[in-house]
């Protein structure tokens, strides 16, 4: 038997929490799972909701850790991991967050996979956009380092023939991502200095293929995502743009995107696609704004 710690970092938003955990629980005792063994970890950074009091009286067999409000998503995710590898001795480590729903299937298909499961894969999901949708939110990301291309492979496509076959990709997002302990044994933990919310997933990808391990999205692994509640964007205001270039928070984050680029391009090149990103970013809000004095306005 193989264990698999399922790491879920959490700040408030019980409701989800509550779901995820109960969805998660009726999967962990599946007796059709014949080749893993699943522990939930969950690791509440400082939730002011009642998160840690509700998991500790409800669900006594999640294994709580807690922070302080100041791990955010790659620290919360090197608490689960440090727990997970030494009390719980885990094999794999899962990334989860607590806004994502799993087809039913989704632990036997997983299950099926682990013994053949080369140990140089990182194993990673096909995600969707709203809850049931056949969108594709991502089936992996490609990242170009000498040209800066980045981006989310199939993002807004109809699911179909061309995402019905494992791919090995560049990077994987955070979620229905699982790692052999290994991984982290060989390249360390998230850095949560550089990338402490966004780009952790990406960084922490491309680093494992650079060690020799082969990132691979396996279709049979479909995971809803639900990006309502995810990021933050300008709203079209100049203080909400200032906080998207500004904000941990965003994905936009000037300094965090710089960073990325820093660690992982390998061409002054690169650097084009960064500065093309926020000419469009930021050229396109003040654009709709001088077109609003004319009554225009930009279709949703």
């Amino acid at each position: 038997m193989y264990n698999i710690a399922i790491l879920i970092p959490v700040f408030n938003k019980l409701e989800y929490t509550k779901r995820c955990i109960a969805q998660l629980s009726e999967f962990r005792i599946d007796p059709e799972l014949q080749h893993s063994c699943l522990s939930i970890v969950l690791i509440d950074d400082g939730s002011s909701d009642g998160t840690s009091e509700w998991v500790r009286k409800q669900h006594p067999e999640v294994h709580l850790l807690e922070g302080d409000g100041t791990l955010w998503w790659s620290g919360g995710i090197n608490m689960g991991a440090k727990y997970a590898i030494e009390t719980l001795k885990a094999d794999f480590l899962l990334l989860w967050n607590n806004d994502i729903q799993v087809a039913a299937d989704y632990f036997k298909k997983l299950d099926l996979l682990l013994p053949d499961l080369a140990k140089d894969t990182v194993v990673g999901s096909k995600v969707y956009e709203a809850i049931g949708s056949d969108i594709i939110w991502a089936f992996g990301g490609y990242f170009n380092a000498k040209t800066g291309t980045n981006y989310m492979i199939g993002t807004r496509q109809k699911d179909g023939e061309a995402y019905m076959s494992a791919r090995e990709v560049d990077w994987i997002p955070g979620m229905g991502t699982m790692f052999p302990v290994a991984v982290v044994q060989k390249i360390g933990f998230w850095n949560d200095e550089d990338f402490p919310q966004y780009y952790g997933d990406s960084d922490y990808t491309l680093r494992a293929k650079k060690a020799g391990y082969h990132n691979i999205v396996y279709p049979q692994l479909r995971i809803w995502n639900d990006n309502s509640s995810t990021g933050l964007t300008h709203q079209g205001s100049f203080r909400g743009l200032c906080r998207t270039l500004t904000d941990m928070k965003s994905s936009s984050k000037l300094s965090t995107n710089i960073r990325f680029y820093r660690l992982h391009a390998t061409s002054p090149l690169a650097y084009q696609r960064l500065i093309a990103h926020y000419f469009k970013m930021i050229g396109g809000f003040f654009k709709w704004k001088i077109l609003a004095m004319f009554g225009m306005k930009k279709k949703r």
